[in-house]
């Protein structure tokens, strides 16, 4: 028995190392895709990608899902700028920003350093106080960032948050980060990939008003180079700081939104969520699913400025 063990976690050593990972071809730098008003700058020795439009007294700080980019606040960042500064970023391993596969001190993808970003991003930038908006995985950015400096947040925006289901790659770290399962870490991104028709069709109430520039916006990821370390990167490092067990220290005003049909982080979760923060506001979006910024921008955009001038 302890021979067939033995030869067992043998082969687990060796054969995974023995798998060729080709490189994908015909794959561009992320600044070549880059649009008339894109920005970059550089963090940490990282090239973020933001958009920033608008002035006034408010800044809204957009901060997008897995998967997702500056892209996903396209219907809502031209009105909320009429009256406000408004400023959405690429996390890193996401739109256009730089998708670096060494680093030294700062791992740019792990859940601590998101949150350094934020409030990084807003020194560069000028921004003193903001209202911080998360939407999905960038909503527990947003919920950590606003539990380490409370200082900087005017109000905090959760929409269809995952904050209860963020925290499942921890449990499996020290797996994820054996040499064998980080070399075959962008195989796996690969086969992430063909899920995207999917995945899309599932954030949206009604798919079939999807658009296929919407779908467009969502595949060009895959076509920046290193699309697929970085994204195994994301993957294996964002883990849950376990924010929801402090969620009793939010002192500024919270207004979590979903959708009605959210198939991706269930609707219960987000009243839950609402739930369990003191004085929140809860909003549910009819007919929408996942995104409610993109499939019902009109209703988004009443929720959040309403709570935004209060």
């Amino acid at each position: 028995m302890l021979i067939v063990i033995g030869v067992v976690l043998l082969l687990f050593i060796i054969v995974p190392l023995l798998i060729p990972v080709p490189k994908l071809d015909g794959l561009v730098d992320a600044k070549s895709l880059a649009d008339s008003d894109s920005k970059y700058i550089d963090i940490n020795g990282v090239d973020i990608h933001y958009k920033q439009a608008g002035i006034g007294d408010t800044t809204y700080i957009l901060i997008h899902g897995f998967g997702a980019s500056t892209f996903s606040w396209r219907e809502v960042m031209p009105e909320l700028a009429k009256t406000s500064r408004v400023i959405a970023f690429d996390r890193p391993g996401f739109g256009l920003t730089d998708r670096p596969i060494k680093w030294r001190d700062f791992n740019p993808y792990s859940s601590e350093s998101q949150v350094e970003l934020v409030i990084s991003l807003m020194d560069k930038l000028g921004v003193d106080k903001a209202i911080l908006v998360g939407h999905s995985a960038g909503g527990l950015v947003a919920l950590n960032t606003a539990l380490k400096y409370p200082k900087r947040i005017t109000k905090l925006v959760l929409v269809d948050a995952a904050i209860y289901e963020g925290g499942v790659v921890g449990r499996f770290l020290p797996i994820l980060n054996t040499p064998q399962i980080n070399h075959l870490g962008p195989l796996i991104s690969r086969v992430l990939k063909n899920g995207v028709d999917e995945f899309v069709h599932n954030t949206w109430h009604n798919p079939a008003k999807i658009s296929k520039s919407t779908y467009d916006g969502y595949y060009q990821l895959f076509k920046i180079k290193n699309w697929d370390v970085a994204l195994w990167n994301i993957t294996k490092s964002t883990y849950s700081l376990k924010p929801e067990k402090r969620l009793s220290e939010l002192l500024m005003p919270v207004l979590v939104i979903t959708g009605d049909d959210d198939k991706i982080i269930q609707t219960k979760h987000s009243i839950k969520l609402a739930g369990e923060i003191i004085g929140s506001k809860l909003e549910i979006i009819k007919e929408s699913g996942h995104i409610p910024q993109e499939e019902q921008p009109g209703d988004f955009l009443k929720i959040l400025q309403s709570f935004s001038i209060k």
